[in-house]
């Protein structure tokens, strides 16, 4: 039977800043979901609460119906790779990990999570090419993120969260990272949550993308779906105004000129677009949906 991942009413206070205000979110087991927004929106607030390295300050989180908190059988099947920031390891700020050589750090990993796969965690050090014997503050960001995909991907923790995984990385490696998540995915049919900001290229291995702003969840919904649904709209403004009548605009968009505008719109199931005479439509990617989502410069 499939466990769902859940979370209702879920806040998270610091002080006088909300940084979750009410996300209710379900992840089902057996999906790779891509977790977007701008930086502070609270994804990594999100993701540590889930996996209970951080209370709640209200709201219920659940696996399998049951508490994840201070629950050592839920807990055993969660695992939040978080992001080692290269500056705070270097100021020795860093959880204490920062004189740490790399060997010993993968050592406490492999003792904390249940499933540990010590021949997957060596594979992926040999085909990273990663020195462990290097001391954490020693490394740049992209070893640093390898650390990070090492770790989740070994601990073979059924849920599995990722904060930023290809920081720092060039593109063959990232390249090599995605495709070892689809085959490590297809043969285990494990959960991951992906939390990264380069969106476009990770767009191809979201099955479903979770995009937040301000600790609020703004959708959750299958990738392709999404893409298909989001179309972008430009011509005068007067026509503008006529064709996104009775439609899902996420934004609109005044050109300088004033005579000008452009809307993007989202169709729902059975929706389609009028006619439009003298309007140029185009499909957007998923990182331009994201930023008509989330706003940018108008």
């Amino acid at each position: 039977m499939s466990e769902v991942l859940s979370c209702r009413d879920l806040h998270k206070v610091y002080g006088k800043k909300e940084a979750l205000a009410g996300i209710d979110l379900d992840l089902e087991q057996g999906k790779i979901y891509g977790l977007i927004g701008r930086n502070g929106a609270g994804k990594t607030t999100l993701l540590s609460c889930l996996s209970a390295q951080n209370p709640a300050t209200s709201g219920t989180i659940t696996l399998g119906g049951a508490p994840v908190w201070e629950n050592r059988e839920n807990l055993k099947k969660i695992c939040f790779s978080r992001e080692i920031n290269p500056s705070s390891a270097k100021n020795g700020i860093d959880s204490g990990i920062s004189g740490m050589k790399v060997k010993e750090y993968l050592r406490i990993a492999s003792i904390f999570y249940d499933h540990w796969d010590q021949a997957l965690a060596d594979r992926l050090i040999e085909e990273f090419e990663l020195d462990i014997k290097k001391k954490i503050n020693a490394l740049s960001k992209g070893m640093l993120s390898m650390v990070t995909m090492i770790v989740g991907m070994a601990s073979k923790a059924p849920f599995t969260f990722l904060d930023e995984p290809a920081a720092g990385v060039d593109i063959i490696s990232r390249e090599n990272f995605y495709r070892m998540l689809i085959d490590e995915y297809s043969e285990t049919g494990r959960t991951f949550v992906i939390s990264t900001h380069i969106i476009e290229e990770a767009a191809d291995v979201m099955e479903e993308v979770v995009m937040i702003d301000h600790g609020k969840l703004l959708l959750k919904e299958n990738t392709a779906d999404l893409i298909d649904s989001v179309v972008h709209l430009s011509g005068e403004a007067s026509a503008i105004d006529r064709a996104v009548e009775g439609l899902t605009v996420i934004r609109k968009h005044k050109e300088l000129s004033g005579r000008g505008a452009s809307a993007s719109v989202k169709l729902l199931p059975g929706q389609s677009l009028p006619e439009l005479s003298g309007i140029t439509v185009q499909r957007l990617g998923l990182q331009e949906i994201f930023v008509e989502y989330v706003g940018g410069v108008k």
